[in-house]
């Protein structure tokens, strides 16, 4: 089943009749930050590697005012998210700084409001989002943009912060009080993601370079497994422990300084679980480079059997797939016109994206190019091609509503 994502407009719209419902008034500012689909280079991130993700026209939407009550009002109108979906809190100070607590939500705009690198007022806001919860596009870092530049238009900072100080900020966020150890992937991409390209990340130096991503011949399809993942459990910061604990007998400061025969001359002193994720990282970080590479090349052929091999290190070496990934990716194999397709976030659920000439012919190829189980999918949407959800300032169609400001400033 292909599903309609909602546009920008709509969930502003949506948002602004939520707040004048729950608040009284007419909200004075509205923003929003994108989720994101990674390309290929998954774990990499917090091993010092290179990642490749796109921003998405799914965004999340904050809209609000400043008031001078001295308390932070938030509700949100995800039904997905946990209960209960409106919390309040003082402003943060020295005194009484904020802490993570419940509803699990909140936490990252609290987060992002202790993480603020400047004095944050008092304010009302209310959430709206088209990523997924849990479907593997980064809502949580796309919440914590999108939050960041809310308090950003409420109390502008002379001067401003730089994009990767406000990415590294809403990254501190996620650490701090969901407590997930996460990369710097999600946030970059969502801070710095441009319509029509990918951006190369190296999550060393943090250098990053736009790939362009616009050949209309070409479309990335987001498909959900409906099978939701959660990051902040064990499974995820064991696989981040096991990557150190390689690095640090192969006596690298990272995975990124390793190579493959790094991994072979101490096989003996690795436990074969830790082997075995090693070898992911150490042949992803250099698929995600080959893969800039041929897609700048317009190789789509070598783009997508760098993809497949990715999904297949992801789930023999990695083990963070599931058997309805191996089936998605499976069935996008079968179908003609597809380069490649793999599993796409942190895994355990969530989503993947194949990538194919347009249309996506569902007639299955002659030759099986798989073998794995799973449930059927729903999908969303068909034509994804960089970000174009927050380009530009837009004003609302409607004059009584706010204009809607972007993560990034104007190019």
């Amino acid at each position: 089943m292909v599903s309609r994502v909602e546009s920008v407009e709509e969930l502003v719209s949506r948002a602004v009749d939520a707040f004048r419902q729950r608040y009284g008034q007419t909200p004075t500012t509205a923003v929003c930050g994108p989720g994101r689909v990674n390309l290929i280079g998954e774990h990499t991130d917090y091993n010092e590697g290179f990642v490749f993700p796109m921003a998405l026209p799914m965004v999340t939407v904050v809209v609000g005012r400043k008031t001078d009550s001295g308390v932070c009002r938030v509700t949100t109108t995800s039904p997905d998210a946990d209960d209960p979906k409106e919390v309040e809190f003082p402003v943060p100070s020295s005194a009484d700084p904020l802490r993570p607590g419940t509803p699990a939500w909140a936490n990252y705009v609290k987060g992002v409001v202790a993480n603020f690198k400047d004095e944050v007022c008092s304010f009302d806001a209310v959430l709206a989002s088209s990523v997924p919860l849990g479907g593997g596009l980064s809502s949580s870092a796309s919440l914590e943009v999108a939050t960041y530049t809310f308090l950003e238009q409420l109390s502008p900072q002379n001067p401003p912060v730089t994009l990767k100080e406000k990415a590294l900020a809403c990254q501190k966020a996620e650490h701090q009080f969901p407590g997930m150890p996460c990369g710097i992937m999600d946030q970059f991409i969502s801070v710095m993601g441009r319509e029509g390209h990918a951006l190369l990340l190296d999550c060393r130096s943090m250098a990053a370079e736009l790939v362009p991503l616009d050949n209309p011949d070409v479309v990335v399809l987001v498909t959900n497994s409906n099978v939701r993942h959660e990051l902040t459990g064990s499974e995820y910061p064991t696989r981040r422990r096991q990557c150190e604990e390689a690095a640090k007998i192969l006596g690298k400061k990272s995975l990124r300084e390793a190579t493959t025969d790094d991994l072979e001359a101490h096989k003996a002193q690795l436990d074969p679980e830790v082997l075995c994720r090693a070898r992911h990282v150490i042949g992803e970080i250099r698929r995600t480079t080959e893969a800039a590479s041929a897609l700048q090349a317009r190789d789509y052929g070598k783009f997508g059997k760098l993809m497949v091999e990715s999904h297949n290190s992801l789930r023999d070496d990695y083990e963070v797939s599931c058997a309805e990934l191996d089936t998605l990716v499976s069935a996008a194999m079968d179908c003609e016109g597809v380069y490649g397709s793999r599993m796409t976030g942190g895994g355990f659920g969530g989503a993947l994206s194949p990538c194919s000439r347009p249309p996506l012919y569902r007639t299955p190829s002659n030759t099986s190019r798989r073998s794995t189980q799973g449930l059927p999918p729903s999908t969303s949407p068909p034509r994804l091609q960089g970000h174009e959800c927050c380009r530009f300032h837009r004003a609302a169609s409607n004059p009584h509503e706010p204009t809607l400001t972007q993560p990034y400033p104007s190019q």
